[in-house]
């Protein structure tokens, strides 16, 4: 049994956003459906950083494992070097057999933007046309490009506290007046979005029927107090650490709140904050999003409410995106194979 391995850019090539989020919300579903087993978690911290491991096991053309190890060092851009890095080791959940080992940094950059664009499709307000991406790196691009697949976007501000970087983020998607995706099984698509850097995070946020939070903050950007729009719809997506917080845990009290995983959002995310602050309890979280594609609850109920998705990141959507990723590469033979057992 030969093994195939997959470097950044297979993975780049192999998965497009539209693949990823038909795969995603499978996988959400099987999760909401409880046909999936629980995924899980470890975290080990380290000075300047930490690592994760997340696993779980999916039902596909047959039944994956993967596990993924992710390393997460948010100064790494001063060493000129991701901050995210790791592998996906991609099973048979029948035989053991390694399948593959991937790249982890484009799946979770792809599976992290397809969670939220499958959360908006059933979350956001219909017709929303305006968006604000606060923190203007490389998750936001993957956001902006998967919600214009899902939402008749016609706007987006670009807000991040350096402004050097939400002006590159403005001429990425200006220099043609949209942003082409790479290949991928999907195919091209044009991202026309008018984006535009905002000076104001207040003054976006009050123009905005979707945002995302996609940042390393340690410190709330969003509060109760903001100027969201009744309806709102707020993704955040960055609080992958017990430390790390975007989201003041008023926000999080006022709000109708899905999560991705309860019991995730409950040990670290902005739901965190919130439950240790005595405002909001894990019996308080409307749904997990599983429940929601599967069927099993109610999404939006009302045009005003406003909605949070605590995005954690749930281990199923790596093997669901490495698993898509891995069957193309085999109809393609693309990647080196190697004998692991030799």
């Amino acid at each position: 049994m030969n093994t195939r391995l997959l470097s950044r850019r297979d993975v780049a090539d192999l998965l497009d956003p539209g693949t990823c989020r038909v795969a995603v919300e499978e996988a959400f579903r099987q999760h909401g459906a409880g046909e999936a087993p629980p995924p899980q978690v470890f975290a080990v911290p380290v000075e300047g950083g930490g690592f994760h491991v997340k696993a779980g096991t999916l039902r596909g053309v047959r039944r994956y494992f993967a596990a993924k190890v992710n390393g997460n060092f948010s100064g790494n851009e001063r060493l000129g070097l991701p901050r995210i890095q790791g592998v996906i080791v991609l099973c048979d959940a029948e035989d053991g057999s390694v399948l593959a080992v991937m790249d982890s940094s484009e799946i979770t950059k792809l599976r992290t933007a397809a969670a939220t664009a499958v959360a908006a499709a059933q979350l956001a307000r219909a017709g929303s046309k305006t968006v604000t991406i606060v923190g203007c790196g490389v998750q936001g691009r993957a956001q902006l490009r998967a919600l214009a697949r899902v939402l008749p976007l016609e706007r987006a501000f670009a807000f991040d506290e350096n402004r050097e970087r939400a002006a590159r983020f403005e001429e990425s998607f200006s220099l043609k007046g949209q942003e082409e995706e790479p290949g991928g099984a999907g195919g091209r698509l044009a991202v026309r979005v008018a984006v535009r850097a905002a000076e104001s995070l207040c003054e976006a946020l009050a123009e905005s029927d979707v945002v995302v939070t996609c940042t390393p903050s340690k410190k709330p950007l969003l509060f109760s107090s903001s100027p969201l729009r009744p309806g709102t719809f707020v993704a955040a997506v960055g609080a992958d650490a017990e430390d790390k917080q975007e989201l003041d845990v008023g926000l999080l009290a006022s709000a109708k709140v899905v999560t991705d995983v309860t019991a995730q959002c409950v040990a670290f995310g902005d739901l965190h904050h919130a439950i240790r602050a005595g405002l909001i309890s894990a019996s308080d979280v409307h749904a997990e999003l599983g429940e929601i594609v599967a069927g099993k609850k109610p999404g939006r109920t009302s045009q005003d409410e406003v909605i949070v998705f605590d995005s954690t990141g749930m281990a199923l959507q790596d093997v669901a995106a490495a698993a898509a990723a891995f069957e193309r590469a085999e109809a393609e033979r693309i990647g080196d194979l190697v004998s692991l057992s030799r």
